[in-house]
Order: C-alpha cells, then structure tokens, then sequence
C-alpha cells in the first residue's frame, strides 16, 4: 500500500517512544518474513549503529555486513571491527581505479550521470536536457551544461562499484536480505522510496527494509544520547546545541527570552555530523563553512592532502588520479572557476 507525505509528517512528528516501538515491530516483521535469513547493512556511522543496536536487542545473533571501501574514516574503521559478527567486504576496484575509468563523484548523482552521458553521446536526451533543448521536470540541471567540456568527467559510478556490488554479491551468495540505516529526510530520492514502500519493501525487486525511515536526525541522536551508546569517536560526543542552562523562562511576557523550545531541544555532534566517504563531490557545493574537505584539513591532514594533491593529465588530455593523489585540487577550482570562487570550500 502507498504512503502519502501526510502519512510520513505524522509518523514524524511522534515522539521517540513511539518511533522506537514501531520499529521494533518492523524489525521483527521482517525477521519473521524471511524467516531470520537478515543482516544489517552497517557503515559504522550513527545512524547504522543505532540501527544495529535496535536490531541486536531484538535478535542478538543478525549479521553485520560492512562495506570497507578504504574511502571511509580510519575511526570508523576501527569502530566497526570491535563489534562481533560483523562480515568485511571489499570491493574489485580501488577509488582512484574508478575514477581514472568512469570520473569523479561531484554536485550530484543525477547531475553527474547527465554530463557523463552528454560527454559521450551529444545527441543524447540527457545531452539535450542539459542543453535546454528537451524538457525535463529537473529544470535545474541546465546550469551544468558548460561542464560537459571540462578537462575531467564526471561519474555516479563509484557508489555502485565500491558499495552495492560487493553488498549484492553477498546477498546473492546468502539469500539474506538487508536492513538499512536511512532515512527519508535525507533525500527526495528516499522520500518518495518511504511513500511507494513504507518501511519494509517486501515486494522490491530487490526487497529491502528500512526500519527507521520515518526518523529524524534529532531522533538518532537523542537515542545514542539515551542509550549512552558508543558511536565512532570521529563524531565526538552528543551535546545540545544550547545548553539548556541558558534558556530562562520571561515572568514578564510568559515566554522563553533566550531560546525557542525547539532549538533547545536540538542535538548535534562535536566532531563531525556526517561520514562517509569522506572523498565523495556529492552536495559539496552546498555546504557552508567549515566544508567536509576544509573540516578534513583539519583533523586529518594526510587524508586531505592525498585528497587535493597530485593527479595528471592522461594520452587524451583527461585529468585524472595519479600515485600522487587523486588531483581533485584542480577540480574544484575549475568547478570554482565556473560557479565562484566560494563555490566548492575546500581551503
């Protein structure tokens, strides 16, 4: 049965209690459905990691299945191999590997699977799109256009090669389904994946369950903060954004005269808030100071200079990775050239 967006503001706007009830439910619906033959999906990130807790208390003995792409935190890699029961894959290629033969992860998928396949084939739809000749509902793509004739491709590739494949391989070889840690605040994408499938997609192509869907960022948090549950040390530990002392109640007027309810219930990390690939273009160019890459600079200087420095020039003037570095240094300040200066921070 479909879902609407009202359906997903509603199970969003319920308290944590409640949320964790009905994903405990959904976790055992699904167990039950394949008759146990699950695994988590772990990443070593927070949101996996309550993820994997929910699921354990439950049923201790679900298999964790990590992805080790070498693109991730070394915290977090560390983090991972505490737990038990964890299964390590790896994939066939390496990241500089996937870059030099299909390009660079940057803006977005959807952007970069365009100017990939306009690079290559001119009188494409996706080439016309990004033109203005054809109508697309993804109006926004056109300001990419002059990307097409950069000196390095663009790629979504890398994903599928250094995650999804090495995961459906494993799926394929254990007949055991996943159970994922996203949620459908991150992305349009998951929204509209939440509103056709609900939680448990049962009759998927490729069947999948994403238990905490409905959560929120807040809500994540505010478990591990709960739970007192140990998440990677890269993130720091989990604080209020405004430490509740402050906020003093107004006899005067009946109001809060420092700080609104809602902002002094919300929870952040004092490290970093996101992980992942921590070499990924996608959405940097949306990000305000200080930028995953001028965060990285910081805390991990020889991951970040590997990042910005080297690369060359391949027998067909493509820019690409070399022993060096990855080269992606040059770019963004071509992409900065383009779009302004400030348009992808990363000094």
């Amino acid at each position: 049965m479909k879902h609407t967006k009202a359906d997903l503001l509603q199970m969003q706007s319920l308290p944590l209690s409640a949320k964790i009830r009905m994903t405990e439910r959904r976790i055992r619906d699904w167990y039950e459905y394949w008759e146990g033959d699950v695994y988590v999906s772990f990443s070593g990130g927070k949101d996996s990691t309550v993820l994997l807790d929910l699921v354990r208390n439950i049923y201790p003995d679900v298999e964790a299945v990590y992805a080790d792409t070498g693109l991730e935190y070394p915290e977090i890699r560390e983090f991972v191999k505490t737990f038990d029961n964890v299964t390590i894959l790896r994939p066939k290629m390496r990241f500089n590997e996937v870059i030099k033969k299909y390009g660079y992860p940057l803006i977005s998928k959807r952007v970069s699977e365009y100017v990939y396949t306009a690079r290559r084939d001119p009188n494409s739809m996706r080439a016309k799109w990004l033109r203005g000749e054809e109508w697309t509902k993804f109006i926004s793509v056109g300001k990419y256009a002059p990307l097409v004739d950069l000196d390095f491709i663009f790629s979504s590739r890398c994903c599928d090669i250094m995650k999804k494949t090495p995961l459906n391989k494993f799926q394929k070889e254990t007949g055991k389904k996943p159970i994922l840690g996203s949620m459908a605040v991150e992305s349009i994408n998951r929204e509209n994946m939440w509103m056709k499938n609900g939680c448990n997609g049962f009759e998927m192509k490729s069947p999948v369950s994403n238990p905490i869907a409905f959560w929120s960022e807040n809500d994540v948090l505010q478990y591990i903060r709960d739970k007192d549950l140990e998440i990677a040390s890269v993130y720091g530990s989990v604080e209020y954004a405004i430490d509740p002392e402050q906020i003093r109640w107004s006899e005067v007027d009946q109001s809060l005269d420092v700080f609104e309810t809602k902002e002094a219930k919300r929870l952040t990390t004092t490290g970093c808030d996101r992980t992942g690939c921590i070499f990924c273009g996608f959405g940097c160019h949306l990000e305000k100071d200080p930028s995953r890459f001028q965060r990285l600079k910081e805390t991990h200087p020889r991951q970040y200079r590997y990042c910005i420095e080297g690369g060359e020039y391949n027998e067909e003037g493509i820019w690409q990775p070399n022993k060096n570095g990855l080269g992606m240094g040059h770019v963004f300040d071509e992409l900065n050239k383009i779009y302004g200066e400030d348009f992808i921070k990363y000094k």
